[in-house]
């Protein structure tokens, strides 16, 4: 039996209802954003692939930036950025042909990785620190300094240091430094509310 006509609901009352509806739905999606906000630490996550001085400055810069504004940062250091944390000095013993060529090729110390653009056979590099020098910017070494006092992680890629003939006694000393695979950055990583690759 249909529904006298005064029973029916008016026009103005569906949109009203219709407007109540998405707006909850809107309140809902907004709460359930803020839920997986919960879920996530205040951390940073950042992959270092590139070995070249103006990249790993910046990686520092922002790695540093973060954390002395209380955000918890772990860098991940793979393939060529894992090269450019070798010391000075002598090879390791014990390398094969081709790993002591990976370190002829790749030569440790800040101060021998190229830049990114205008290297100019390490002119443009010269000129570079040099400025850095006169304005007071911090070298690579300092703020790798500053990472260490701020309890920057410093994750490095064992698969790198394997393909690359690198030993463990051969890269930098720093307190917060581990080796682990890229399953430990996936992990970290998923809980960082932001992840970087430079």
């Amino acid at each position: 039996m249909p529904f006298p006509a005064t029973e029916s609901v008016p026009v103005n009352d569906f949109n009203s209802l219709q407007h109540r509806i998405a707006k909850l739905e809107k309140e809902l999606k907004l709460q359930n954003a803020l839920s997986t906000q919960d879920r996530t630490e205040d951390a940073m996550s950042m992959v270092v692939f590139s070995g070249e001085l103006d990249r790993l400055l910046a990686s520092f810069v922002i790695a540093t930036g973060a954390a002395a504004c209380g955000t918890k940062v772990s860098m991940f250091f793979t393939f060529w950025a894992t090269a450019a944390l070798k010391k000075e000095g002598k090879q390791a013993k014990g390398k094969s042909v081709m790993e002591r060529m990976f370190g002829w090729m790749l030569p440790g110390g800040f101060n021998k990785q190229k830049l990114s653009k205008m290297d100019m056979c390490g002119l443009g590099r010269k000129m570079m620190l040099n400025e850095m020098q006169k304005k007071n910017v911090p070298s690579l070494e300092e703020l790798i300094e500053i990472a260490g006092d701020l309890d920057v992680e410093i994750n490095i890629c064992e698969m790198s240091m394997s393909l690359m003939g690198i030993k463990e006694e051969e890269l930098i000393d720093y307190p917060h430094k581990q080796f682990c695979g890229v399953a430990h950055f996936v992990e970290q990583s998923s809980r960082a509310q932001s992840s970087l690759f430079i």
